[in-house]
């Protein structure tokens, strides 16, 4: 089976500098999300799914370094996988709850240690990237494009609903509303591909009719 596509390798390289606030910055509006619903849907409470979102990322900085950017080597979010079930494993078997971290559990030991085989996490982790890096690029892309523009594009492409009838409530010819569709589909495929390579797949299944997953 193809390695499904990847975080960009130019935003890995850059989160290899702790300087780089806007690198993190971008990883963790991307990741965060993702790592935080995985918490609660293992039945953490909001605040242990919290703690968790930042011991991954505590995690992810001290061994980032040795992230092998050969694709032969396996994906990164497999990597950034790995970690997050093995600490949220820590926190699951222990009660109270509370994150080991790097005291008591070796960035080694997190980083080797192989989750039993679950490819329905594993398809689970794979969509729910998709989903927020979907909302990522619309939180992005929203604040540059007219309300009205903005409008057209959600209300046929996401919520589904006929060009014909979006069109009269927003005072705009059919022609004028799928241009509009397609103007913000192309802002969001550009932003997309500044993070991944999932641009392509994101926009075509938001296109042929399937936007329900991303939201």
């Amino acid at each position: 089976m193809d390695e499904p596509p990847d975080t960009r390798h130019s935003l890995i390289v850059k989160l290899r500098d702790p300087a780089d606030g806007a690198a993190w910055g971008e990883f963790v509006a991307l990741y965060e999300p993702l790592i935080y619903r995985l918490a609660r849907r293992k039945g953490l409470q909001d605040a242990d799914a919290r703690d968790l979102c930042q011991e991954v990322f505590r995690t992810v900085a001290q061994a980032i370094g040795r992230w092998d950017l050969d694709p032969a080597r396996g994906s990164f979010r497999g990597w950034l996988s790995r970690i997050a079930r093995n600490l949220l494993v820590n926190v699951l078997t222990r009660r109270p709850y509370r994150l080991r971290g790097s005291g008591s559990t070796s960035i080694q030991d997190l980083l080797e240690a192989q989750p039993a085989s679950d490819p329905m996490a594993t398809a689970w982790f794979e969509a729910e990237y998709r989903r927020r890096l979907f909302q990522w690029a619309a939180e992005q892309v929203r604040g540059e494009i007219a309300a009205t523009t903005w409008q057209a594009f959600w209300r046929t492409a996401v919520e589904g609903r006929p060009p014909g009838d979006v069109g009269v409530e927003l005072g705009l010819s059919v022609g004028a509303v799928y241009i509009a569709r397609s103007r913000v589909l192309a802002r969001l495929r550009r932003r997309i591909e500044e993070q991944a390579d999932e641009a392509s797949a994101i926009i075509r299944e938001v296109e042929h009719g399937h936007p329900a997953e991303f939201l």
